[in-house]
């Protein structure tokens, strides 16, 4: 995008890594990372090849040739640290959640509102571009969704032995819905143009402890929803499918048409018809101009994650700019998915059907 803007990095696990990856993508200089001591943020320079390693998050926010910070440490974390970039003036891409309670994540769309900086969630598999082709077919059609059919199913949690921190107290109220099902919803939502008025959901915590440690939330939720058109969806969402890795599926029913995304197969949409179906590559010449912009390799080079990510941070760079780019998830978007895993702990806990916002 730019060598002017400088990224710092808050956290130096996993998603450090991806989002480190990005900004280089997007050509931001990578001016430094600050994490749970200085050691850890040595390493972690050292490893993702960032310029400096700061003793403190202050240190980190302290530097003018910071544009945007990057926080991509555990959850419980979140809010503070993503209100002090703002306090500093600094852009900020957060992790979601954004937050652990609705009433944080507000917090920050107000801090935000109003300050001339940018603030992105990485809602990604917005990025892959059949979504956006699915959405502009189901848009262009006019025709309304009937029901939704979908899933987010990994197992990377499902011994015992198997322990994160998400798991614990600095996860949040929820784990499974807040860490994965809020990719889940957030792409039905962006897809479908319409807002999920009401849900009842039914969680499940399989195991009392993992690796020695308390659990505090919830390993599955299943979800029976409905659209403001009136549409039903259902939503099962596991970190303890056996073999499933990182399957989310997406399937929009309309009166004319269905639109099956998977993704671990991103490069096709499936649209089923009354009078047969087809596999639609991605092909630009094929493609919604919002669908072909996203194309970053040509047509038989396959695009996955990391790619999606990339173009994300590229969006959410060039809107430091002033830029407006189609579809980049704003705080309001952390915010809404912070209101329905609240309305789903809350659906869980009583058993009761739960109206949520229209609007975030």
């Amino acid at each position: 995008m730019s060598s002017e803007i400088g990224a710092g990095f808050v956290g130096g696990g996993f998603m450090a890594r991806v989002h480190s990856r990005a900004a280089r993508a997007a050509g931001a200089r990578l001016r430094g990372i600050s994490s749970s001591s200085a050691e850890r943020a040595s390493s972690a320079a050292a490893d993702l090849d960032i310029e400096n390693a700061f003793s403190g998050y202050d240190a980190l926010l302290d530097d003018h040739d910071v544009d945007v910070v990057h926080v991509c440490t555990p959850n419980a974390q979140h809010a503070e640290q993503t209100l002090a970039a703002l306090a500093a003036g600094k852009h900020v891409v957060c992790e979601k959640p954004i937050a652990t309670t609705a009433a944080d994540a507000r917090r920050l769309v107000e801090a935000q509102a109003g300050s001339g900086l940018v603030g992105a969630v990485p809602f990604v598999y917005r990025y892959h571009p059949m979504v956006r082709e699915a959405r502009a077919r189901i848009a262009e059609s006019g025709e309304a969704v009937l029901s939704i059919d979908a899933a987010y199913l990994q197992d990377w949690l499902l011994g015992a032995e198997d322990g994160n921190w998400r798991a614990g107290a600095e996860g949040g109220a929820s784990r499974a819905f807040a860490d994965i099902g809020s990719h889940l919803f957030d792409l039905l939502e962006f897809v479908t143009g319409e807002r999920v008025v009401k849900l009842s959901a039914l969680t499940r915590t399989v195991f009392e402890e993992r690796a020695g440690h308390p659990v505090a939330n919830e390993d599955i939720a299943a979800v029976l929803f409905q659209l403001s058109g009136g549409a039903p969806g259902t939503a099962l969402v596991s970190q303890m499918a056996a073999g499933r890795k990182n399957g989310l599926v997406l399937e929009v029913h309309t009166g004319d048409a269905a639109y099956r995304f998977e993704q671990e197969r991103p490069e096709d949409l499936w649209i089923g018809r009354r009078d047969g179906s087809l596999l639609l590559p991605r092909e630009e010449g094929l493609l919604a101009p919002d669908a072909a912009r996203l194309c970053r390799v040509p047509s038989g080079h396959p695009m996955g994650y990391q790619d999606a990510f990339n173009a994300f941070v590229s969006d959410a760079y060039a809107a430091t700019a002033g830029a407006e780019p189609e579809g980049l998830p704003s705080f309001r978007d952390g915010l809404r998915a912070a209101q329905l895993t609240e309305a789903v702990v809350e659906s869980a806990r009583t058993g009761a059907w739960v109206e949520t916002p229209v609007d975030a």
